[in-house]
């Protein structure tokens, strides 16, 4: 062997190989356990990032110990390809995103490769491509054909400056992010996915997935708002029906005002012809200027303005003053909320503030009807008051009973409401899958045949800095033929969300190739679901909602048996340096391109893998990198030494000294505890941190002389084979160097011998009373009468003891031995 660890020359070397050789490729072979493994695939910025370091990192980790417990492995890689960034670069330097896009994928499959992944690039996808694109269009067909696609009026960020509509991403503390102009809210005719319709079954079958993070689970409940109320049915003055959902039906008696938020169309209809009409559209356009997220902020300085009519109040016919507010949104809810200042802690400061009417209509036992200080929100333990028939009832019965009044009067009904609203898909962009929908004169809005898929993105656009969408730039593309009557007819200008074409990518990596169909039905049977899914907690609710929602239609339309995409889910934590998150602007960012140049791809992969626990974030340690290339370079010399022995493909001797039994201690431990922190506890971290004392310990038993090459040889194979996923380059030139033709990535998984982990001695603890004085070596099978001999046999025992009498001794079998003294 040669003495020196040339990472370089043994990194590029091996990953040559791996490429020409095939050797992830894999199939659907019969009789063998799938197992399939995902990262969430990366946008193709053109740069890897330590983050994404430490994602595929993890993966392959899980992906090569996988393979080697004999499992048919899946683990491909592709690019979340379509997105603002491509357009954006598009418009800053004239270039289509086409290219840029391809060029900075085929950058960041080339640092993939340099990092030694093992994944199957023959899988690979790039959602930009038309012949994956033109299968998120199908997909869109079946939740259209399905009921489930729709298109509504909703609110859009507008810049009346570039006159075009923003992503939330474009907006900057209310202003457009290339003119700077004060971003407004305008309402645009917008396509929906109707998840909502499976908003039980998105939360019932959390409890199908034991191996998510609880936070993460729990997130997704809050996110779905699950509540149960009453929808009571109010009605203006005029005759409007104004529904109101609460989960507070007892508190209707305490109704003092009502708030309808600033976008609802029964605002400008109560006010039109009035004097409330000009103030009220003043308001309108001031709340319109804030994002969703300021106005539902608790710290949100609450306002708002009487619109000059009344509703009256279902219950006991109360006329109830309507407000409109810039803390009630439209799209939650009905859109309408009752205002019940004595129970609702906002509504009791908005009442202050503005002068409303403060009805107690709940309270404790032994309220004598004091003035309030603060709203009462006690919903168990409180009795109805001022609330007519109902008054003296516990809150629960009062609940109950209005309920049932509400009920049987036709004034209200129990329902059941959600937070989770529909999924708004449209973007006003071009670089993103188009919707395929044609409008036709005669026949009105129209599906484009499957067959006739994709609906190509245009090439004849310009890209300008006027904020309009490229796609209406292109002199072809809007003009069509109807696919019913073959008229005229104008193609849909929006495109689709980028996370529709991440809410399948992992159904069609199961058949990459297929020209016919988005997936066939026994390959997706095969590998679906996926085993375990590794990504960011930060796409906890958006793409791991919208992925259990194509599964689920998926299953219904009898596309796959499984309903549900990932079985397991590792959330990564972040990598930080100087105890921020990595980015430009801080100045704190780490290329992986310079650490793989400087130290080795393995070194890169082993610091990232050691620092941390895997959901835990990670600091970037200088010092600990050069730690860990200092450790491969140990190893190296490690095996250069053994490699010199004679004998160490002998068998091994009977008769074996204690130091023999120590290292084939450490050996066969490692093993079994490796195994464990990979495949059970997912703690590589501490799996590193044995084999690293696994090559101490063999380094001291090789300096101890009288050596038995046969141990050697036994644990070098051991340590070969454990390092594999951690530094598989590394692993892969030592299992060669070592006389083995085939890879050691084919391998399996080393096995332990359980004889070997039983140690004829062990250390314990000598307490007097409880304190600790010495430890002792004693023989493993020692019982209570030895223990306390060999205790008391201890040089010290006398100064321990002195003139004091042993009241008892206490014996805890490989642990201790306490002499209790007075």
């Amino acid at each position: 062997m040669d003495k020196k660890y040339d990472f370089s020359a043994i990194e590029s070397k091996w990953q040559r190989q791996w490429q020409q050789s095939g050797l992830y490729k894999v199939d659907e072979t019969a009789g063998k356990q799938k197992f399939y493994l995902l990262e969430m695939f990366p946008y193709p910025s053109g740069k890897l990032h330590m983050g994404h370091v430490r994602n595929y990192s993890i993966g392959d980790v899980m992906s090569r110990y996988y393979t080697m417990q004999g499992k048919n492995v899946l683990h491909p890689m592709g690019f979340d390809s379509f997105g603002l960034p491509a357009e954006n670069a598009a418009i800053k330097h004239g270039v289509h995103p086409d290219p840029w896009t391809r060029e900075n994928i085929a950058a960041m499959r080339q640092q993939l490769q340099t990092l030694g992944i093992s994944y199957d690039w023959e899988r690979e996808q790039a959602t930009c491509l038309p012949e994956y694109y033109r299968w998120t269009q199908w997909c869109f067909l079946q939740l259209y054909n399905k009921g489930l696609a729709y298109k509504k009026k909703s609110a859009v960020n507008w810049c009346p400056s570039c006159a075009t509509v923003l992503a939330n991403e474009q907006v900057i503390d209310g202003h457009c992010e290339r003119c700077d102009s004060i971003v407004e809210k305008k309402y645009l005719e917008q396509w929906f996915f109707k998840i909502t319709d499976y908003a039980q079954r998105l939360l019932d079958d959390l409890d199908k997935l034991p191996g998510w993070p609880d936070k993460v689970k729990v997130m997704q409940e809050n996110w779905i708002g699950r509540s149960e109320g009453v929808q009571i049915e109010f009605v203006t003055e005029s005759g409007d029906p104004v529904p109101v959902f609460t989960t507070r039906h007892d508190t209707i008696y305490g109704v003092t005002y009502m708030v309808l938020a600033p976008e609802h169309p029964l605002v400008m209809k109560l006010v039109a012809g009035t004097e409330f009409e000009q103030p009220v559209k003043a308001f309108i356009d001031k709340v319109a200027k804030l994002s969703t997220i300021d106005r539902t902020s608790s710290e949100l300085e609450k306002e708002g303005m009487f619109i000059g009519a009344y509703a009256i109040n279902p219950i006991n016919g109360e006329r109830v003053p309507i407000w409109i507010t810039n803390y009630v949104l439209y799209e939650y809810g009905t859109g309408a909320v009752m205002g019940v200042p004595a129970h609702d802690q906002r509504d009791f400061e908005f009442a202050k503030k503005y002068g409303h009417k403060i009805i107690q209509v709940v309270a404790g036992k032994g309220w004598q009807g004091e003035e309030m200080t603060e709203a009462y929100e006690e919903k168990h333990d409180g009795y109805a008051v001022n609330s007519g028939e109902f008054s003296g009832l516990p809150t629960p019965e009062a609940m109950e009973k209005m309920a049932d009044h509400m009920e049987a009067r036709g004034i209200g009904r129990r329902i059941v409401n959600y937070r989770l609203r529909d999924w708004l898909i449209s973007r006003q962009r071009y670089w993103g899958a188009p919707i395929p929908i044609v409008y036709c004169e005669k026949c009105g809005e129209v599906a484009v045949p499957a067959e006739q898929l994709p609906v190509l993105l245009p090439t004849d656009v310009e890209f300008k800095p006027t904020g309009e969408s490229p796609l209406k730039t292109s002199p072809t593309f809007a003009e069509t033929v109807c696919p019913v009557c073959g008229g005229k007819a104008i193609r849909e200008m929006d495109t689709m969300d980028t996370f529709v074409c991440s809410s399948w990518y992992f159904m069609r990596y199961c058949d990459p190739h297929n020209t016919e169909q988005a997936f066939a039905r026994d390959k997706v049977d095969y590998w679906m679901p996926v085993d375990q899914y590794i990504g960011g907690v930060e796409h906890a609710i958006l793409h791991l909602m919208y992925a259990r929602f194509f599964m689920k239609v998926f299953y219904d339309l009898g596309l796959t048996a499984a309903d549900e995409p990932f079985t397991n889910l590792l959330t990564q934590g972040m990598v930080l340096k100087d105890g921020s998150k990595m980015s430009k602007t801080r100045g704190n960012i780490v290329s992986p391109e310079e650490i793989i140049a400087r130290f080795g791809a393995d070194t890169a992969r082993l610091f990232i893998l050691f620092a941390a626990p895997p959901e835990r974030d990670l600091e970037w340690n200088d010092t600990a990198v050069e730690g860990c290339s200092r450790f491969l370079h140990r190893v190296w010399r490690l095996f250069v030494t053994i490699s010199e022995w004679n004998g160490v493909n002998d068998a091994l001797p009977s008769e074996l000294n204690a130091a023999d039994k120590a290292a084939r201690l450490i050996v066969h431990g490692t093993v079994k505890k490796v195994g464990e922190d990979i495949g059970v506890r997912k703690n590589f971290n501490t799996a590193l941190s044995a084999i690293m004392e696994m090559v101490n310990g063999l380094n001291e038993y090789i300096d101890g002389g009288n050596v038995k090459p046969a141990i050697l040889g036994e644990a070098a194979e051991k340590l070969m084979l454990l390092l594999a996923p951690f530094a598989p380059h590394l692993a892969e030139e030592l299992w060669h160097q070592f006389g083995h033709k085939d890879s050691v990535h084919q391998q399996s998984w080393p096995d332990y011998d359980e004889a070997a982990l039983v140690k004829d001695t062990v250390e314990i603890v000598v307490q007097i009373s409880g304190k600790i004085r010495g430890r002792l070596d004693i023989p493993a099978a020692a019982g209570h009468e030895q223990m306390e001999q060999l205790a008391k046999a201890h040089p010290q025992y006398a100064e321990w003891v002195g003139d004091k009498t042993v009241l008892k001794v206490i014996c805890v079998p490989g642990k201790l031995v306490n002499i209790v003294v007075k």
